[in-house]
Formats: structure tokens, C-alpha cells, sequence
């Protein structure tokens, strides 16, 4: 599952990817300081079975105090300016770029401080909502170019044939031929542009669906602002700075602290300097970390775990089930217990789960066990968010 934080430069963009990953991706106020995408792993977090009494031995992901963290892949693109369709900025390379992921994270300066191209201005005097909507008509734009490659030659096509083009177009952009291909029905060789990016529209909704994340959202003025953006858009207010800040400190250990926690804890009042050197902390750095506990109090956390969660869980609609070979013990062969945990479509079925974890499972599937009920079930029984399966497979 891969997710693509987009956005024009100097929204945050950068730094909600760091503060999502930790990988040290270049950050600066300069315009397309991101040429090439970054790439890393972040988490989406649900409550771990291991709660229920049973101590976890995690795999393939993480567990924190019965927090267990899921990972995913996330990659930064680089900034969208207006006209990106056309090539201005790195607009084909974004465009590109972008099509790969499941869904997009549009990270948004809530705060209006800086304009259409990404120019720093007095905080409030650019307009955030026109950020919002034109990022969605330059992907629109973008694609409706590919469409239009098709209709120069629809004269000499068959309907089958024009739907078909259709479908295997936009397939190498990573859309579902069955996406769109039930989307094109209504199109004909005679649409016209306004129904053909009506078609665009309904297709960029269906297969590359976007969260807004309101970045900056610390920044006075911005709560207002907020009030008057649409509520039909999916918006989530965070500060990706603060989260940054949060992450890097749990790391070097000063502090204790849970992607998406409402609070933290202080576990020493000395830090490690870039040069390697342990000092005290100064009151700029105690005042940094006030200032944040402040803003969990009021917003209960800084948003950015709440985006992912949300474009993983909502968007995608996701659920978490988790894998083992022994059912009475939720364990694998080697005794671990709840190794693995597997982000599967709602809708996903015991063969899905048998074909995810390998191919040969699922060719070879008998019957599976819910194991938190001993129910022995069918390959066609709907998983359930948290359920905790065991497969059985003929040799």
C-alpha cells in the first residue's frame, strides 16, 4: 500500500513526510527543494490483540504499549504549481509521480502564508482554498491530455475497441482496468469535453482518492480559516513541525512518546547535540516542548498520525488481521506470538488472507480457524478489523 504526500512547495510538504517517517528528507523555504521523490515507511496505528493477555513477538511491524503499528509506504513528491498540465514547475514528473500511490495526502498551508507557487507571504493574505481546488484540476487536466490521445483516433475504432484503449490507457497509471472501464460505459466517440472530464473526475475520485491535511494549523488565524473551507472536503488540521519535533526527541530519547498521543513524557532533561556532545536542555528547547504539550491539550494531537489513519483505514478502506499457524497460542511455528499484521480491503475474504500471506496457501487452502472463537471457517467468511485467523493448507 503506498500512500503520495503532494501539494505546491513550502505547504509543509517535506516536513510532514519526515515527521511521518523520519527519514531526513531536505527541508527549506526554497521552491522545489523536493526534485526527486523521497520514499520511506510510516504507520497506521490500531489497538493490538495483545491486549487481551497475550504478549506479542511483532515481525513485519510494531508494537508500543498494546499500540500496534502498521507500516506503510510513503513517498514525497515534488511541489505542484498552477499550470503543472502544461509542464510549468516539475509538473509532468509530479504528475507522474503521483499515480503511482493508492490515494494522495494533499498537505495544505492553512495558514495562508505562502502563495499559489509556494512563495512565503504574510501569514493569512493568500487564499488556502485555492490550493485545494486546483491541485485537483491539474491532476484532471493532466489526465484528460492522456484521454484526449485516445479521441484523435475514435474515428477509426469500434466502441469495443474505444473502450478498451480507454481501460488500457489509464491501467499504466496504476487504475484498475474494472474501475475504469465501468466508468467509460457512458462515454461515447461523440462526448464532449465537459463529459469526458466529468469522466476524469468521477475516475480521479475512484481510484486515487485525497485527504486534506490543514498543515500549520498552530499558526494564529488558521482555525478561522478553516471554519470557512467547505465541510464536504475530507480536512484534518495538524502541525507537522511539532510532530518532528516529538518523533526526533523519542528517538534520541528525551522524551516518551506514541505517533498520535494526546500527551507526552518527559524522560530526561538532557540532549544529545549533532556534534555528539550531551548537554542539558536550554529553555528554548523547554519552551518548544511546552508549547506542543499545549497544542495535544488543545487539539488532542498534532494531526498527522490521525491523516495517515485516516487515508489508510477511511479512504482505502482498510482493516488490520493478523496471521498465525497456532490458534490456541495466536502463534507461529517458532512460538511467536501475533507476528504478523496484514492491512487488507474491507470486503477481503479467509482465501484473500491465504493467497496474501503466499501464493501456495491459497492454491492449496482447506479450511481456516478463527481463533478467537475456535470457529472453523470457509474461504468465502468476510474478515473482520482484528481478527486473528489461522490457515489451513494441504501439502
Amino acid at each position: 500500500m503506498l500512500l503520495a504526500v503532494t501539494g505546491k512547495p513550502n505547504s509543509g510538504k517535506t516536513t510532514f513526510f519526515s515527521a511521518a517517517t523520519l527519514v531526513d528528507a531536505e527541508i527549506s523555504s526554497r521552491v522545489f527543494t523536493t526534485i526527486k521523490p523521497n520514499r520511506g515507511i510510516t504507520y497506521v496505528r490500531t489497538e493490538c490483540p495483545c491486549k487481551a493477555g497475550k504478549k506479542c513477538n511483532p515481525k513485519n511491524s510494531k508494537c508500543i504499549d498494546g499500540i500496534r503499528l502498521v507500516p506503510v509506504q510513503l513517498i514525497d513528491t515534488a511541489g505542484l504549481v498552477p499550470d503543472a498540465h502544461k509542464g510549468r514547475g516539475l509538473g509532468n514528473q509530479f504528475l507522474s509521480d503521483i499515480m503511482l500511490a493508492d490515494a494522495l495526502i494533499h498537505v495544505v498551508d492553512i495558514s495562508g502564508s505562502s502563495d499559489a507557487d509556494g512563495n512565503i507571504v504574510e501569514a493569512g493574505s493568500h487564499d488556502p482554498k485555492k490550493d485545494i481546488e486546483f491541485l485537483e484540476k491539474e491532476i484532471d487536466f493532466w489526465m484528460l491530455s492522456l484521454l484526449n490521445k485516445i479521441m484523435m483516433k475514435r474515428a477509426s475504432m469500434s466502441r469495443e475497441e474505444f473502450l478498451d484503449d480507454i481501460a488500457n490507457q489509464f491501467t499504466g497509471l496504476g487504475i484498475d482496468k474494472n474501475i475504469s472501464g465501468k466508468l467509460a460505459e457512458g462515454l461515447t466517440q461523440k462526448s464532449s469535453e465537459e463529459e469526458l472530464m466529468n469522466f476524469i473526475a468521477a475516475l480521479r475520485e475512484a481510484s486515487k482518492p485525497m485527504l486534506i491535511a490543514a498543515n500549520k494549523a498552530d499558526i494564529k488565524g488558521s482555525e478561522e480559516i478553516m471554519q470557512k473551507i467547505s465541510v464536504s472536503k475530507k480536512i484534518i488540521p495538524c502541525c507537522a513541525e511539532a510532530e518532528l519535533a516529538l518523533r526526533r526527541a523519542d528517538e534520541r530519547g528525551i522524551i516518551k512518546y506514541v505517533p498520535g498521543s494526546s500527551d507526552f513524557e518527559i524522560m530526561k532533561e538532557k540532549r544529545m547535540t549533532s556534534e555528539g556532545r550531551i548537554e542539558a536542555l536550554d529553555e528554548k528547547h523547554k519552551k518548544a516542548l511546552e508549547f506542543i504539550k499545549e497544542l495535544l491539550q488543545k487539539h488532542g494531537s498534532t494531526g498527522i498520525q490521525k491523516v495517515i489513519d485516516t487515508a489508510v483505514f477511511s479512504l482505502l478502506e482498510t482493516i488490520v488481521v493478523y496471521p498465525v499457524e497456532n490458534e490456541h497460542k495466536w502463534s507461529d511455528k517458532k512460538g511467536n506470538v501475533l507476528p504478523d499484521a496484514f492491512l487488507m480491503r474491507s470486503g477481503s475474504t479467509a482465501l484473500d488472507l491465504a493467497y496474501k500471506i503466499h501464493e501456495d496457501i491459497g492454491k492449496k487452502f482447506i479450511s481456516a480457524v478463527d481463533a478467537r472463537t475456535g470457529r472453523h471457517i470457509a474461504g468465502n467468511y468476510v474478515l473482520k478489523d482484528g481478527d486473528i485467523i489461522s490457515i489451513k493448507s494441504g501439502r
